[in-house]
């Protein structure tokens, strides 16, 4: 027997056809009478009595395979179609010749030609009647461009006067080289959308792919939050985020849709270019990507716009009384779509509408050409007008538009719907002339090969409307500022509460870095530029203070009462609140903070984000969106809390880090501290405000907190160049002793390595300096800049900082800290003596700090031991002593490499 409750709706057996057909009919009055929006009502509340009866009602998360928008809802496009359809088809035409000659010129730089051939018109309609740019009336429009269609942006640039034929000459050849084979003066145009080779022209870093939708909707979130709280009016702003279907595999392109949606962002646009096709072959080959994506969005709570067919289908879908032809095409899927597109109108007519008679004869009057022609939404015009003013009327929720494209629309047999288009970056002369004829372009026969550019000339209609409708939208797009407001800054004397010492309490420089965060949001003058940003981890921080003096900001305020109420540090959601708590997302908070981070560039407006965070979840899992924000040209604080690889006790393994400032210092622009004292960290928060606020430097701060406690010294006098720089004399041996071994080291480690200098004095008799580093990053990159000016500049050598302070103390030095070795080992071809390293490789675990200390051997003892193994090895001691250190601190010989277990 069938279960019918287990039946889809298509699938039940209709047992009383008349009484449908009644139903169905008194379904039709209500929508020509009423509207479609009196005719859902109803039907919900039909499924409501049905499931209150006990009837099980399934949720579908698809519609028909079809538009959403009818042909009779489409809002009419203005403009004049045929000035635009020239302009779109000489940008396609520029953007293609871009990457052929390139390639042509330089072999091997490589390039796009598909993608944007597939999204041209719906790039094309946004930039001449949707994208704002910013003007004294519109904080303008931030457009999220698929990375992977840079050539086309550039092409319209270059009708718009932005760019000329030697930038577009250009293309992907950035190094200023006076011999390159174009001999173009240009400057050189980047790959794709880089803020840091492009600083006034790209806004967003996009092309790793999946990191452009989850920005995106973490930035259309901070404009909802900078709004709320007064601090800019983004009422009247969009974000824009064009991506494509085989991008949406990424992890980070749907894993926070459920976000834009809960926070009812209605300032949001996602445009999705479904042509099928990933970079070797289908998407969803046996099934249908459209249907999928409609069904995740529209799960999460989204207002999906299918953009299917375009104008030609529509006769044929009138005449679709029966449902046949909407029937073929949900069974349809996207394998045989993109084999229609790529073998013509005879293939789709055998295998597409062959498949049933009446559909069959429904096109029997149409030619194979006829067939060919008829077009996908995403290159109909009308179409796409139409799914934008839809989506730009939508309120409380954010739209994704899903539209259908052929990849590599117009390469014809050099690519057009085929698996090898992506990578396509030639053309022959046959289908460079039929791309020719297919979008009018006057190139003369003679001059087909050589793949010219062309623009027409600036008085002509062409460039005339161009410029008119960007002028009409507040100028032109993307466009970047690189400078904002001046904030004025408390100097290190505002965090004197910190720099005076802890006394006798024992604090973390965690709990410091609270203390220096909270007078920076007392701070009148730039307090509420201030951005605490926490995934969930708060309390771990000691931030739970802050619920209740800033509160957290929440779309809609609180609605409840929370649980804790009675309690001075209450949990409070607040529509003005002022901390960031993401739920348990890096990915996520991260993006808030790159939203933040370039506020000064996207809204004008500088903000101050500290994103704090567990360091071992940071750099290491999300340094992609790092990376980016590098790019970006990011502003703000990044707090990896609880580093280090033996600070954290209990944790266990993946919670302890050794190694983020080695990922951290593979961006150029992250400047990174490991600081073990209050005064410390309190110098390099002040040094980072005025950088980043008041000079405007485009860099960011990575810094490590821990979470053990010790007691805090007052910051010495005349420190605070050397810590800015990464080095200073913390503690001075004996000064009539002019050989002594030089220690290194820090963060908690710091306090090991002053423990070991005291037992070298104590045990042995041996004096040393102890230095204090708390950036061996920035020790490194000094060096590195020192001998490259040595090597430009002979006879005129500098000094690395590291070996200015360590020359004539001593034959050795030992640096230890609770990274991995190769941390402190950065700058061994500056340190002028043995230079013995100490870290923690090897996989973390749990114990006590003391027994991690000892088992990676970074502990006093093991510094101690290897102050002595350095001594010998220069000659100053006998091996023997340094076996009996061995024995005298109880260190195992046979105790296995750390690495290895």
């Amino acid at each position: 027997m069938t279960d019918n409750n287990k039946l889809a709706p298509a699938e039940l057996p209709d047992i009383d056809p008349a009484e449908t057909s009644e139903w169905l009919e008194s379904l039709h009055a209500v929508i020509e009478r009423e509207g479609p929006e009196r005719a859902h009502f109803l039907l919900s509340k039909l499924i409501e009595q049905t499931r209150r009866s006990g009837g099980f009602v399934p949720f579908e998360p698809w519609t028909d395979y079809v538009n959403t928008i009818p042909p009779h809802l489409e809002a009419k496009s203005p403009g004049n179609h045929a000035v635009e359809w020239r302009l779109r088809s000489i940008i396609r035409w520029n953007a293609m010749a871009m990457v052929i000659q390139a390639n042509r010129i330089n072999a091997g730089v490589g390039g796009h030609i598909a993608s944007f051939a597939s999204s041209a018109t719906l790039y094309d309609v946004g930039f001449n009647h949707f994208f704002r740019a910013p003007s004294d009336d519109h904080g303008g429009d931030l457009v999220y461009i698929q990375g992977h269609c840079a050539p086309g942006i550039y092409a319209r640039a270059f009708l718009e006067g932005r760019l000329n034929e030697d930038d577009l000459l250009r293309f992907r050849q950035e190094i200023n080289d006076p011999d390159s084979p174009t001999g173009s003066k240009g400057r050189g145009l980047s790959s794709y959308p880089h803020p840091w080779l492009m600083p006034d022209f790209w806004q967003m870093a996009t092309v790793s792919m999946g990191l452009g939708p989850i920005m995106a909707i973490y930035q259309a979130r901070f404009m909802k939050y900078l709004h709320n709280r007064g601090i800019a009016d983004t009422s009247n702003r969009k974000v824009w985020c064009f991506c494509g279907d085989g991008e949406m595999d990424e992890v980070e392109s749907l894993g926070a849709i459920d976000v834009a949606a809960r926070e009812k962002l209605d300032n949001l646009i996602f445009v999705v270019n479904c042509n099928l096709q990933r970079l070797d072959g289908p998407v969803r080959g046996d099934s249908k990507i459209i249907q999928e994506l409609e069904g995740e969005f529209r799960g999460a709570g989204w207002r999906v716009i299918k953009l299917i067919w375009g104008s030609y289908w529509d006769p044929l879908l009138a005449k679709d009384k029966d449902g046949l032809l909407r029937k073929r095409m949900m069974e349809v899927v996207d394998g045989t779509y993109q084999a229609c597109k790529a073998k013509g109108g005879a293939y789709t007519r055998e295998v597409f509408f062959g498949a049933y008679p009446e559909l069959k004869e429904m096109v029997a009057n149409l030619s194979d050409d006829d067939i060919a022609r008829l077009n996908r939404g995403g290159h109909d015009p009308h179409k796409v007008y139409a799914a934008y003013a839809h989506a730009m009327k939508e309120q409380g929720k954010p739209v994704v538009i899903l539209a259908k494209t052929v990849k590599g629309y117009g390469m014809g047999e050099a690519g057009e719907g085929q698996n090898i288009t992506h990578q396509q970056k030639k053309m022959g002369e046959e289908a460079l002339r039929q791309f020719r004829d297919r979008f009018d372009i006057p190139i003369p026969d003679d001059k087909i090969g050589e793949t010219p550019f062309y623009k027409p000339a600036e008085d002509s209609e062409e460039i005339q409307y161009l410029k008119s409708r960007r002028e009409a939208l507040g100028g032109p797009l993307p466009q970047r500022r690189q400078k904002a407001d001046v904030l004025e800054v408390p100097g290190l004397e505002a965090f004197e509460s910190v720099t005076k010492g802890s006394g006798d309490r024992e604090i973390s420089t965690t709990m410091a870095f609270v203390r220096l965060l909270q007078v920076l949001v007392r701070d009148k003058k730039m307090g509420e530029r201030v951005v605490p940003i926490v995934p969930d981890e708060a309390r771990t921080f000691g931030m739970e203070g802050m619920f209740r003096q800033l509160g957290i900001y929440a779309h809609s305020g609180q609605l409840y009462e929370p649980m804790d109420s009675d309690q001075l540090a209450y949990y409070r959601e607040d529509i003005k609140g002022q901390i960031l708590e993401e739920g348990i997302t890096e990915a996520g908070a991260m993006s808030s903070w790159i939203a933040a981070a370039t506020s000064y560039s996207s809204h004008g407006v500088s903000m101050i984000p500290f994103y704090i965070y567990y360091s071992m979840f940071g750099h290491q899992r999300i340094g992609d969106l790092c990376w980016a924000a590098g790019d970006m040209r990011a502003r703000g604080f990044l707090l990896g809390g609880t580093a280090g690889r033996t600070t954290l006790n209990g944790e266990g393994l993946q919670h302890e880090d050794g190694h983020t400032h080695l990922i951290a210092a593979t961006i150029p622009n992250c400047v990174a501290y490991d600081p073990t004292f209050g005064y410390e960290l309190a110098v390099v928060m002040a040094d980072g405000l005025k950088r980043m606020y008041v000079d405007q430097e485009d860099v960011h701060y990575y810094i490590t907190v821990m979470n053990e406690n010790y007691q805090h010294p007052a910051m010495p006098e005349g420190v605070e160049d050397g810590i800015r720089r990464g080095m200073y004399l913390f503690q001075e041996g004996d000064k009539r002793v002019k050989d002594k071994v030089q220690l290194l080291g820090s963060g908690t480690i710091l306090r090991e390595v002053i423990a070991a200098a005291e037992l070298l004095k104590d045990d042995w008799g041996i004096d040393a300096d102890v230095w204090s580093c708390p950036s061996f990053t920035l020790l490194a990159r000094d060096g590195q800049d020192t001998e490259r000016h040595n090597l430009l500049h002979p006879g005129k050598p500098k000094k690395a900082f590291v070996t200015e302070n360590l020359e004539g103390r001593g034959k050795v030095a030992v640096a230890a800290t609770d990274y991995m070795k190769v941390f402190s080992d950065q700058i061994r071809a500056w340190v002028p003596m043995e230079y013995e390293v100490l870290g923690t490789d090897g996989f973390g675990r749990s114990d006590t700090r003391e027994r991690l200390r000892n088992h990676f051997e970074v502990d006093r003892r093991w510094i101690t031991l290897a102050a002595l193994k350095g001594l010998c090895d220069a000659g100053e001691i006998k091996p023997a002593e340094v076996t009996k250190a061995i024995k005298k601190y109880g260190i195992d010989p046979k105790k296995p490499n750390p690495v290895t277990v």
